[in-house]
This record gives C-alpha cells, structure tokens and sequence, in this order.
C-alpha cells in the first residue's frame, strides 16, 4: 500500500492485532455487492445523503482512497480563503507572544509562547500580531489571582518596571485584582478575578470600544472612543508582578466561551482541517454504527457503546483508509480539543462507571493499531494536555458536572495500559502538571458556584468576647440558633457529597497510576509513577528559592490527601493477601531507607549532618551494625567542588591516585555518569544516592565481593531494584539487627510513602495554616455585627442619623458574613474535614513510629531527613490549631497514647547528642516548651516512663553552650510554678488567706 494522498494500498503499518486467538472472528472480505452497499453507508455526506451519481460508482477497496480523496477535496475552497491575510489585521497568522522585543529576564515564556510567568517588578510584554479594523477577541487564562493588567497597546507605548499595560496614553487594561480598568487614570470595573477564571478581552475599532468578559458574562463595555487613525493599531498584551502567570488564546485553540456575535479570534481556527476532520470522524461513527451480518448477508445497526474491534479484514481495512487521513490531523491542538475530545466526553455522557464504555479502550487500541507512533504520542499529549486545561479552567457549578465530566475521561484514557505508560513516562509529569488533576478549586465568588443554592442557611459561631478572646462561657443557643446552625450543617453535608465524588476520581487516576499488576509487557505503572514522583519531589525540594518552578501548596495539599487514599488502599490491599505483613494503621518507615542509598534525599539534610560527613564518620557503624560498606570513591568527594569535577578527570584521577583499590572493586569506582549529566539539576549532582553494598549473611564473601558499587538515576531504577528479588532485599538493604524480620509491606509503598512525608514538609503545612485565615476573617466580622447589634439596642430613639448608620453597617456585616460563611462551608469540605484530619493524624502516627524506629538503631539514627521531625511536630501543631475549631482531636482514635509518645520523642530529642542541626534542636525545645503550656499534652509529660522524665529534667538543668537558657527556664518555670505538674494554682496556696481560683485563667492557658 502506497502513501498517504494516493495510491490504493498502504505501506504505513503491518496491521496487527492484539486481540486473544479465541476472541478472533476472521471471515475474509465480504462479497462485492455487499461491500459496495457498506461502503456506501459508510462514506456518506455530511447530510446524510448518497453521494451524487457522479460518485455514485461502484466502491470496492481498490477504488476507495479514489473516492476518499473527492469527498475530502470539497474542502479545497476553505484553505484557498484561510491564505488570505484577513482585513484589519497585521502579523503572523499564527499568533504568539513577541518575547523578542526586550523582555528578555522580566518574564519566563512558556516554549508554546503562549503562557507567561511574572520574573521581575512588574514585566509586560505583548503579541506578535496587531489589529487596526474590525472586531477581535482573544482569552487569558488565569493560572494565579495576583497584580495584573490585561488588555490592549500599541507600538509606541513604552513600558518598565513601575508602569505597565494601562498606565500610557494609548494603552487600556483590566485588573480584576484591584476590580478596577486603567488607562493613566483609574476607576472601578468589572469582578474581581480567580485562579482558574478566563477573561476574554475583546476590541471593536469600527465602534472604538474595548470590553471585557469574565467567565463568559460581560463586564460591560470599559472604554469608548479609544485613539484610532493612521498609525493606530492595537496588540494584545499583559502586565503582571513577579510569580503571577497567565496563558493566552489567540485562537490556536478553540475559545473556551462563545465568541460574541461579529468578534472573531486574532488567529483563525483552521477551518478546512476542521472540516476534514469533523468528515472523517462521522465515517468513523458510521463504521462504529453499521455492521456486516456474513450469514444473512446484509448491514445491521449495531449498538455502539459495546462495539469491539474484533479482525474482520472488512472492517479494519476500511478503518485504515480513514486513519489514513485522519491519523495527521489528530496531531494538531484545534482538532484534537474540537473534534476528538468532544467526541470521546459525548461517550461518556449516557452515565454509568466508565467501566460501561469500553468503547473508548476500543478506540484507543485503534489509535495505536492504526497510526505512527509518533502520531499517537502527539495526539495523547495534546488530549491531556486539553483535558487538563478544562478540568483546571472550568467554572465551579453547584453540582461539580464539568470538573467530573473531564476527569472521568482522564480515567478512561489511563485505563489504557500502553497510553497509560507513555503518558507516565513521557506526558503527565515532563510536560504538564498533572498534580491539577487532583485539585479542587476553592471558589471566591460563592454566588457564581451556586452556594447560595446549595447552602440557602448561613451560620456561623458566636463563641468569641469582643477583646478576641474564645469565651469560656458555654451558653445555650436559642431554639432559632440552633435551626440555622442545623439547616447549615445539612447544606455542608450536601456540598460534602458532591465533593466527595471528585474526590473518588482523582483518586481512582492515583490507583491507574500506582498500578503495579499490568497485564502488558515492560515496566509497570508504579514504577515508572515512583520514579517521576521522585524527580517531582526533587525540583521542589531544591529549588525553594525559586518560586516560579515550585508546584503551588494548595495543589500540594490535594495531591496529598488523593495519594493517601490511593497508598492505603494499596497497602491494606497486600495485607489481606499477605497476612504477616502489616497494616496501613501501623505503617512506618524502616530506618534502612534512611543509609542504604536506595532512595535519594537530594541535598536534604540529615538529624547528623551532611550525608558525606555521617558516610565518612560512621562508616564502621555501618558495617557492623548494617552490613553496609561504603564505597570509598565516596568518601574522597567531600565537598561540592569534588562532586561537581567533570566525570574523565574523576575517572583519571581514580585510575591513578588509587589504582590499587580501583583494582579491588573490578575498576567501579568512576562515579556514574549521571552525576554530571548536564540534563539533570545541579542538586542531583551534589548528593547521589549513596554507592553502597550490602554483605550477604548467609556465606563469606571473596575479596571481589565485598564491595559492589550501583548507583543509580532516579530515572535508571527497575522494579528489581525497588522490590529486590532472589534474595536481594531491594529498598530494605541493610536490615539493622533492632529492626524485626518481618515484612512491612511492599517496598515502593514505603518510598510512597516517604514522599507523602516529604511533601507534608515542602508546603502543605504551610498552606493548611494560610486557609486558617478564613476561618479567622468570620470571627472579625461576627465579633463586629455582635458589636453593632449591640449598639443598635443602645442606641437612643432621638438620634436616627447614628441609627441608620448603624443599620447600613449590620447589613454590610451581615452580607460578608453571609458570604464568608458559605466560603468557609467549601473550605472546610475540601481542607479540613474530619476525613483530612484523620489523614494528616495518620501521618503524624507514621512519623512518631518511624522515630521511634530510627531511634533503636542508636548512631545510625544521625542518618535520619529531619523532616520527619519536622512532620512530626507540624502535623501536630496543625491538628492543634488549624483543625481543632472544625473537628475535636479528642475523638481520633488512640489520641491519649500518640499524645505520650509524641511527647516521649520530644523529651528526649531536644538534647539528643545525635542531633546535631540547630534549627531542629531548637524546633524540639520550642515544641517541648508548647507542650507543657496545655494541660492535655502536659498530662502525656506527665505519663511518659519516669526514666524518661528524670532524663529530660538533667537535660533542662545541664549546662550546655549552644542553647538559649530562654526557652529552659521557661519550661522549668511552667513545671515549678504550679503544684507538681498540674499547676493548678497563680499563686502558691500556703501564701494566700481564700481559696485560689481555678487554673481555667486565661494567664494559664
């Protein structure tokens, strides 16, 4: 078979198929009659009809790309119009962001030259192309809430760091951070804007006006009588301060919103393509639709939702015909976000699981019968890469339907094992963020997501004095409270099971994702998964300072809870098939991960010290205690120049400084070249995976054996390396002897796990404490309407000018109250529910196991990341204080023993010999020090083994020299203060003539 565009045959693929022998039905082409009326019915017009009768011939496979190729050439007429340049328009047809024009540093442009990303004071930058006549629209997606102008410029408008977009003569912009449009002078405008909204910008230079749109709903017309004439025309273009970021559409894809009625896109849509594609995918349909009864000879309807691909000649040879034509097509953004994606969500649309629609995995395991791979690869990509964008820029509606429309067709796509692995491999974490996927946006104008709907009651609590204070008053709510606070808590119900439901699919992409029983060959998904999670982990680990690259908290936090619902299924899952290991609720990691080098913690530091330091000081410790030999090319690059020498002169200078131990280790001790790879970051060179070996037990070992050097890639690691196999324990080498020999569960859970901890620690105890804010922003103003109310029934009739004062301000009170009230409905759904209280009370419950793990291995406890002190402490800080208003931690299970244990590491850590970071040393004594000012966690001091206690009490009297006597002797007061450790009393009772009062002062708590 020839090429595509002539030719009756094909020579793109040998068309194979994967379907199991028994499953296949081959019958050998049908006869001629029969296939002249099936292709018939196949390639029909658009309307329907026959084709003409100069078409009208008879088909057979040999004339059929003939006839393929007449119906298509219809389309002829519409790319003759797309290559004229369009009236009123200057520039490239295809439109991008010119960041060539000297905005080089102030702003990081995507590789698209589409999005843009804030790197400076306040950068601008504007398109490629400009308009002069007509009517023009373009939309900006908005990926982040902060200072930006948007709108339109001209050439001669300079711009620099304080001035931007709106701030010249012939500039006008819209900033919906500050609700406001500028053009030099500024006036209120418009809505203010989210994370997540799209704005249309829209110009008409025959009317002089520029408008704005948000969302899709008008914010009114913002200028008149703009400047135009000779020499006048317009470009789209932005201003915005440093980590903000947007991206633009010109037109390169199809306009989220209807375009409005005579506006047309600055790029045009590639309308023939269009077309073509929109043909193609009915002939597809029709081959779906209409079947061929052999026996009976004739064409049958078929049901469509189980159509399978099966091998009848018939049937694949007219599909590659189509594919022929429509495999290019699929490589382009339009096409593939107009015609295929809207094809496959309108699969999805009858309802049911996705399980109900095989008829998506049928079309995939076309896609890659029938098109290159490299075809298949670009189409995958941008199916993703649209997914992505209209899960992540789809307004919030009451019941959620857009954002569980495009994630159960996520899900449907990584049910596909082959797309599944490529688009882990080379897609969800290489090009885009697929962590979106598991965000859930919090909405900032409730009216517009229907809560006023869904919550018609608002409440809100009234426990606070107006000094601020929480009252210790408990008083009895009246019988109309007690209805609202009722009705309000049914409408957070509601908004709980429609979240919960989004909630259930990401996490059913987490389960795709973290499968590790794939039924095709090669590497399975979880391992491919715990590889780029990795890396993941590592850009955001080592490149803190740089905001601009770091995956935002609030996605970090969603991410978080998904991947704990995901890991516990998985690990409760191999508990019940493998009964001696353990469960999820006594889950821990074994302190080997921490010195064996098979899982990297980049440049992060250790409870000891610098990794190199503790390889080089305990290396005796770790091979009586672990049977881990260290190999002593690593120990000779101590610094960060030794590690970043280039790989020849280090393989030179192992050659010749140490040519007998080179000869001992079978010439290994060149370090590997990904250490200097110029791919990989500067953070990935500093501090590898550790090259180590493990001895073997069970027999001597010979000279060349004891010492077996593997360092490996993040991206290099196979499942063996992970799981171990024949004897080789994988990630748990080098078993302390404290540790017990008894399986845990599956080893890349464990390093799942230990990057669920770590994640904790980059940013999302951060953030849980940032959306405390709204919490806080409902007390103000129900503190402040108390007020007022309060005024009001104090008010003297005589004065009415205060009293209607008064009333304007209970009404504002009240209209913010009402909002914040529903706003904090959604926040405490998605962020602080008792589910996601119990989620980050595991992971505190894993941390303290895990120490107390670690601590039983004596000097090899210095090996330990400090964040998972770290972890431990803020997660119990964050259950304390952030969690504690919604949900009480009295009633977590085992509250009382992980209190005493948490307090049993605090008590002995701060003055831990091993310990050796003063950040941490003082994080310990400043945890301890809040420890003892509660009477709860005070009471875990008091329970924990009197060995324990009299230690801490020597450490707290011991002179010391590199800790502030501030923080002990605050402790030590607050123990001696009071009568024992209760501290029941101010003032010490033999002193005082009355009763003392009781200790619920607030000078006590």
């Amino acid at each position: 078979m020839t090429s595509r565009g002539a030719g009756t045959a094909f020579s793109r693929k040998n068309y194979r198929l994967s379907t199991e022998p028994e499953k296949s039905k081959v019958t050998g082409i049908v006869n001629s009659r029969l296939l002249n009326d099936y292709l018939h019915r196949v390639f029909t017009n658009a309307d329907g009809n026959q084709p003409a009768a100069a078409y009208r011939k008879h088909l057979t496979f040999q004339n059929l790309q003939e006839h393929l190729d007449r119906l298509l050439a219809e389309e002829n007429g519409f790319e003759d119009s797309q290559d004229q340049v369009a009236e009123g328009r200057l520039g490239p047809s295809t439109v991008v962001l010119d960041h060539t024009s000297g905005f080089e540093g102030l702003l990081l442009v995507d590789d698209d030259l589409l999005g843009v990303i804030g790197h400076s004071n306040f950068g601008s930058i504007r398109a490629t192309t400009c308009v002069y006549k007509g009517k023009w629209i373009y939309e900006v997606l908005i990926s982040s809430q902060g200072l930006m102008q948007i709108g339109w410029c001209t050439l001669n408008c300079r711009f620099n760091q304080e001035e931007g977009v709106g701030d010249t003569p012939d500039s006008y912009a819209y900033d919906g951070n500050r609700v406001r449009k500028w053009n030099v002078t500024t006036t209120n405008y418009g809505k203010s804007w989210a994370a997540g909204d799209i704005v249309s910008c829209l110009i008409d230079l025959d009317e002089g006006t520029i408008a704005f749109c948000l969302n899709g709903i008008s914010l009114g017309t913002a200028f008149d009588n703009i400047t135009r004439g000779a020499g006048m025309a317009y470009f789209p273009a932005i201003s915005l301060s440093f980590k903000e970021s947007v991206a633009f559409n010109f037109g390169s894809r199809p306009l989220r919103y209807p375009l409005v009625e005579g506006y047309r896109p600055l790029q045009d849509p590639p309308v023939a393509d269009l077309v073509k594609a929109r043909k193609l995918l009915g002939y597809l349909k029709n081959v779906i639709h209409i079947g061929i009864d052999m026996t009976e000879g004739k064409l049958v309807e078929k049901d469509t939702s189980m159509w399978q691909l099966q091998g009848e000649p018939t049937l694949l040879i007219t599909l590659a015909h189509i594919f022929n034509y429509f495999s290019p097509l699929m490589c382009k953004v339009y096409l593939v976000e107009d015609v295929l994606m809207t094809f496959l969500l309108s699969i999805l649309e009858r309802g049911g699981a996705v399980e109900a629609h095989p008829l998506i995995q049928q079309l995939l395991d076309l896609m890659w019968l029938l098109m290159e791979e490299y075809e298949v690869h670009e189409c995958l990509k941008q199916l993703l890469m649209s997914l992505l964008r209209a899960y992540r820029f789809s307004p919030i509606i009451p019941d959620l339907g857009l954002q569980i429309h495009y994630l159960r067709l996520t899900i449907a796509v990584l049910k596909h094992e082959k797309s599944r692995k490529y688009l882990l491999s080379n897609v969800l974490f290489d090009v885009l963020r697929s962590v979106v996927f598991f965000y859930i946006k919090s909405p900032l104008r409730v009216e517009e997501a229907g809560l006023q709907e869904l919550i018609p009651t608002t409440w809100w609590p009234n426990r606070f004095t107006k000094e601020g204070k929480e009252s210790k008053e408990v008083k009895e709510e009246s019988a109309e409270e007690r209805l609202r606070r009722r009705a309000y808590e049914r409408g957070c119900q509601r908004l709980k099971k429609r979240i919960e439901v989004v909630e259930g699919l990401q996490v059913q992409i987490l389960k795709l994702l973290l499968n590790n029983k794939d039924r095709g060959g090669g590497e399975a998904s979880r391992y491919i998964f715990l590889n780029k999670f990795r890396k993941f982990l590592q850009e955001n680990a080592s490149n803190r300072g740089n905001l601009t690259v770091l995956c935002p908290p609030e996605y970090m936090v969603c991410f978080l809870h998904r991947l704990i619902a995901a890991l516990r299924f998985f690990w409760d899952g191999h508990k019940a098939k493998t009964p001696a290991a353990l469960s999820s609720e006594e889950a821990y990691i074994p302190p080997q991960l921490f010195y064996n080098g098979k899982v990297d913690y980049f440049d992060l530091q250790r409870l000891g010290g610098l990794l190199s330091h503790l390889k080089k000081t305990l290396k005796d410790d770790l091979a009586a205690r672990a049977n881990v030999l260290i190999d002593p090319a690593e120990l000779q690059a101590v610094t960060m120049d030794d590690l970043d020498e280039d790989e020849e002169s280090a393989t030179s200078a192992a050659q010749s400084q140490r040519p007998s131990a080179a000869l001992a280790i079978g010439g290994a001790l060149a370090r590997p070249g990904w250490l200097s790879s110029p791919t990989l970051g500067r953070a990935n060179r500093f501090l590898s995976t550790a090259a180590v070996s493990l001895m073997n037990p069970r027999r001597p070992l010979g000279t060349l054996e004891k010492i077996k050097v593997r360092t490996l890639s993040v991206e290099q690691r196979t499942e063996e390396d992970i799981e171990g196999s024949h004897g080789n324990e994988g990630l748990l080498l080098g078993r302390p002897p404290e540790e017990p020999d008894q399986p845990i569960t599956e080893n890349s859970l464990l390093e799942v796990l230990d990057g669920i901890v770590m994640m904790y620690n980059l940013s999302v105890h951060q953030q849980l404490g940032k959306m405390v804010g709204v919490s806080d922003d409902v007390n103000e103003y129900a503190m402040a309407l108390k007020d007022t109310e309060e005024k009001i029934s104090r008010c003297p009739k005589r004065r009415r000018d205060i009293h209607e004062e008064l009333l304007k301000s209970r009404k504002v009170f009240s209209e913010k109250l009402n909002h914040l009230s529903r706003r904090l409905a959604w926040i405490n759904v998605t962020i602080y529910s008792k589910e996601k209280m119990q989620d980050i009370y595991w992971l505190l419950r894993v941390c303290i196991r895990t120490i107390e793990h670690g601590d039983r291995t004596g000097s090899l406890f210095a090996f330990m990341p400090e964040f998972y002190l770290n972890v431990a402490m803020n997660s119990y800080s964050a259950l304390k204080n952030y969690f504690s208003p919604v949900n009480s931690m009295e009633e977590l299970p085992g509250y009382e023993e992980t209190l005493m244990r948490l307090a049993a590491i605090l008590a002995k850590h701060f003055a831990d010999s091993r310990i050796v970071g003063t950040d941490i040393r003082d994080s310990l004594m400043q945890a301890l020090a809040s420890y003892v000012c509660y009477p709860h966690s005070l009471r875990a001091v008091e329970r924990i083994p009197e060995e324990q206690r009299i230690s801490m009490m020597k450490n707290l009297l011991a002179p010391y020299e590199q800790r502030p006597w501030a923080q002990t002797n605050w402790i030590l007061v607050r123990l001696w203060r009071g009568c024992g450790f209760g501290y029941r009393y101010t003032r010490l009772p033999h002193l005082l003539k009355t009763k003392p009062e009781d200790a619920s002062l607030p000078s006590l708590q």
